[in-house]
């Protein structure tokens, strides 16, 4: 089971923003569990407070905007990168403009600055949603395709495609996302020369130049107009001849530009509002379609109550047959769990019952159109939760549990001969005074079939 985290101290970094040109300060502080990003305008009457969810994504032209009312923070997803990929579920962000400066166009100095206060484990459980199938979001005019898969963990691959001949097919792989801060954070953001002015018309990129951005000269103009847009970003212009990047620093990959564009999509995937584990492949990615991936996966988050546990049946389980038999009383026709699966103490159970045509109960419920009773599935749960309350305690097998309270049941779905029952119980409220207060879910395969809370008291055995 993994913990949130929050910042251990609060950390401010100070510069200038991509697009107004601003001074900004910028203090990361420490949140309280299950706040997640947060912007704070301090600069503003009344200090409002902007949730970092797709959700408010109101503009996404050369960065991603979030919006609340009329308060607007720009250019978040180098800071919402760093956040997310170095383990920080909670963190409230205290700003005096509407945008995030830009420091050196990357992730890098706020990763550094992560690193350097520290994270710290909170009191509470992080949720990562696993992605169960496969989503997708397309654009056929301009090619762009990105899509979701489910896996065993998070990993990010990334195409680009430009049609120039000094940026035109690249790709970028992040498989772990320990490796982000060696392998992604550095990637600067770019330009082309050709969309300078563009962006100067559209009242963008006023505190862009070679100190936070990668420019890139591939299409030949005069030396005269090379000039002008170069005096646009404080720059020397190079020879209008030479085709090329144009930066003070060397790349830090030759496909450095492959590798910002998957530090983008970390950025505004970071905004779905828990971890996910799945796999991303994205082809000639942006920030609108990156959101609009997001909202895909958020909008599936929130239409799920609860994801069903991961089964494995070809790993051993944590208690078979017999080691529940050693602790808990119950025996055929009463025995409704065949093994667990997984437990953590003081949290939560996962148990397993295949249901078969053999069932006794089937011979009564019905005989024509067999389905399991659902007060036996409630059983199956109370038996699991008996066997998590019993692994709180020395010498479980001295105690027994028993019902006291069953609340907002509901049954769902059938279950019948041949289905695998996957059963999640967990603590509502810690073990006191040998009373817990449990929810409880019973899955086949990911949907619901059967739900319930209910209270249990351990007792002593005589």
């Amino acid at each position: 089971m993994q913990k949130q985290q929050t910042l251990a101290a609060p950390f401010t970094l100070e510069g200038k923003g991509l697009h107004t040109g601003l001074n900004i300060t910028a203090t990361f502080c420490p949140s309280e569990p299950n706040t997640g990003y947060r912007f704070q305008r301090i600069d503003l009457e009344g200090e409002p407070i902007v949730e970092a969810v797709a959700d408010n994504v109101a503009a996404t032209n050369r960065g991603t905007v979030v919006k609340k009312g009329d308060i607007t923070i720009s250019t978040i997803e180098h800071a919402m990168a760093a956040l997310y990929c170095l383990g920080v579920d909670n963190c409230l962000i205290k700003l005096n403009a509407p945008e995030i400066p830009i420091l050196d166009g990357s992730a890098l100095p706020w990763v550094k600055a992560i690193q350097n206060v520290g994270v710290v484990e909170q009191n509470a459980k992080r949720e990562i949603f696993r992605i169960m199938k496969k989503y997708e979001v397309v654009d056929e005019a301009s090619g762009v395709k990105l899509e979701i898969f489910p896996d065993d963990h998070f990993s990010v691959t990334t195409f680009v495609d430009y049609p120039s001949p000094v940026l035109n097919n690249q790709f970028a792989v992040l498989n772990d996302i320990n490796d982000f801060a060696e392998q992604v954070a550095a990637a600067r953001t770019f330009v082309f020369v050709r969309e300078i002015q563009p962006l100067l018309a559209a009242n963008l990129i006023k505190g862009g130049d070679l100190d936070n951005a990668v420019v890139i000269y591939d299409k030949k103009v005069s030396q005269e107009e090379l000039n002008t847009l170069a005096a646009t970003i404080g720059s020397q212009a190079p020879s209008a001849e030479n085709l090329g990047y144009v930066q003070k620093r060397p790349l830090q990959w030759d496909n450095e530009p492959a590798r910002h564009k998957l530090l983008d999509i970390i950025g505004d995937l970071a905004l779905v509002g828990k971890y996910i584990q799945g796999r991303v492949i994205a082809t000639r990615p942006g920030h609108g379609m990156n959101n609009k991936l997001a909202r895909v996966v958020r909008k599936e988050m929130k239409r799920t109550e609860v994801q069903a546990p991961v089964y494995d049946p070809n790993k051993e389980p944590i208690m078979d047959n017999v080691g529940i038999k050693k602790i808990m009383p119950h025996r055929y026709p009463m025995q409704l769990v065949d093994k667990i699966v997984q437990i953590e103490e003081n949290d939560f159970v996962v148990g397993i019952k295949n249901v078969t045509a053999n069932e006794p109960f089937f011979v009564g419920h019905f005989p024509e159109e067999p389905v399991m009773p659902g007060v036996l599935q409630i059983e199956a749960m109370a038996q699991c939760s008996g066997i998590l309350v019993l692994s709180c305690v020395d010498e479980p097998e001295r105690y027994s549990t028993y019902f006291m309270k069953i609340d907002n049941v509901k049954f769902r779905q059938k279950v019948v001969p041949g289905d695998t029952l996957i059963f999640h119980v967990s603590f509502m409220t810690p073990l006191r005074r040998g009373i817990a207060q449990m929810k409880g879910y019973a899955f086949v395969g990911d949907k619901i079939v059967s739900e319930c809370e209910f209270m249990a008291q351990i007792i002593k055995n005589k």
